[in-house]
């Protein structure tokens, strides 16, 4: 035991101190034990105790049984949840994610060894202090990421740890531990098992993490090959062009590293170039095209994110920004109006972030030039918003409503009046009037 304090929520100290003023042991445990340790404020208080669940209850004037049949009682305190889970044996695991039965017991270290990975499980309360049965402390300290017991035993019971210790090195800066390593190579195979709305939560902890590069490390453990077989063909793509420097593969992850770290701008990196595979040809130079990879990224970005279960907002944005992560323009103001009407405003600044991170992720030639490209089209947006300049139809100076005013009837003609009102006002901000542009309908001229 070791008599390291940290410091508990109030409520969480009273929790514990009540179930062991009634004689049952009770402690905090797992990720808030890591997460105070290494001195990150915890998201969650679990407590894990020697009381079962009926027992927990009756100490409790409010409960929820969140989860009853495997111990696990939320305990209402001042408006706030705290699960209370019995100690307990996992029983055979037949889906490679859930026992089929628990055995709760009043043993902590029968309940502390069927958790994941070392650092998850250590527990703590102020009158023992930490409870460390399997060498968390010291991996924590050495930066390790190791299976409590049996990697093969670990990975077997719940495939799901296969990726979220890829996840936890990931976010926490660790390496992972050989045996380890060699266990999540040998079940990679058992993520098929996993629910893909699992397989989001923990793909997205990883690329939102300070190091979005160890998906490297899950394609070469053969991880990646069970849920996004698409980043292995990247993986095995070499781009012979002066532009670039990487495989696709590792151009992505170059990309990814080069965006700060939102949903939408890594899930776009990651897929951006997903088209180039199926597209690349060699001209007789030996030099390698990618051309119009964008529409078939774009196609396989949204089969991808369907597959994963992401949230129709998120693929809306993303599948467009992966439509448009290549579009290129020379540095004029009315270049700038109308790819902020095609790509639209809401998504103009991730596509200037998404363009800077491709070019980054390139080789050293020409990028002067290309920076220097973006920086210019930086600005003259700024200007543009800055200015209130009209790039969609919701800002042109008419609506349907004055067409109508004219005798213009509703249809489909309205609609391309419209449109064409709006082209000419891409072009020339100052036409954005309603006089001159129902002066320009009267006339065609301007």
């Amino acid at each position: 035991m070791n008599y390291i304090k940290i410091k508990l929520p109030k409520k969480v100290s009273g929790i514990i101190a009540t179930l062991q003023r009634h004689g049952f042991e009770a402690y905090v445990v797992g990720g808030c034990v890591r997460d105070s340790l290494l001195g990150r404020i915890p998201g969650d208080w679990d407590i894990t105790t020697s009381a079962m669940p009926e027992e927990t209850k009756a100490l409790f004037g409010r409960t929820v049984d969140t989860g009853i049949q495997h111990g696990t009682v939320t305990v209402l305190a001042g408006g706030e949840g705290f699960e209370v889970t019995t100690y307990r044996i996992d029983g055979k695991y037949e889906d490679s994610r859930h026992p089929k039965e628990v055995t709760f017991t009043r043993s902590l270290k029968e309940d502390l060894l069927r958790r994941d990975f070392t650092i998850n499980a250590m527990a703590y309360n102020e009158e023992n202090g930490i409870v460390d049965l399997f060498g968390g402390m010291d991996d924590l300290n050495r930066g390790i990421i190791r299976c409590v017991g049996n990697a093969i035993e670990r990975f077997s019971e719940d495939a799901l740890r296969i990726l979220r210790g890829i996840r936890f090195a990931a976010q926490l800066g660790f390496s992972i531990e050989e045996e380890t390593r060699c266990g999540m190579k040998h079940l990679a195979h058992s993520l098929q098992n996993i629910s893909a709305e699992r397989i989001q939560v923990e793909l997205l902890k990883l690329l939102l993490s300070g190091r979005p590069g160890l998906l490297r490390d899950a394609y070469e453990l053969g991880i990646t090959k069970e849920f996004l077989p698409e980043f292995d063909v990247l993986m095995g793509t070499t781009q012979e062009t002066p532009h670039h420097m990487y495989n696709v593969g590792d151009h992505t992850i170059h990309a990814m590293e080069n965006v700060r770290a939102d949903k939408i701008l890594r899930l776009t990196m990651l897929l951006h170039d997903m088209g180039k595979p199926a597209l690349k040809t060699i001209d007789e130079t030996g030099q390698a095209h990618f051309k119009k990879h964008a529409i078939e990224s774009e196609r396989i970005a949204e089969r991808v994110l369907k597959r994963l279960k992401f949230d129709n907002d998120t693929i809306r944005k993303v599948t467009k920004l992966v439509l448009y992560h290549d579009y290129r323009m020379p540095a004029a103001a009315k270049n700038v109006r109308r790819a902020m009407n095609k790509i639209s405003e809401e998504l103009f600044p991730y596509y200037m972030e998404i363009r800077r991170a491709d070019v980054l992720a390139q080789s050293m030639y020409r990028r002067e030039e290309k920076i220097r490209n973006l920086d210019e089209i930086e600005k003259i947006y700024q200007e543009i918003v800055e200015a209130g300049q009209c790039v969609t139809l919701k800002e042109l100076a008419v609506s349907g409503r004055d067409l109508m005013e004219t005798g213009m009837r509703p249809g489909k003609e309205m609609g391309e009046k419209l449109n064409e009102l709006l082209e000419i006002v891409i072009e020339n901000p100052e036409m954005n009037t309603k006089e001159k542009l129902l002066g320009y309908l009267g006339t065609g001229y301007f």
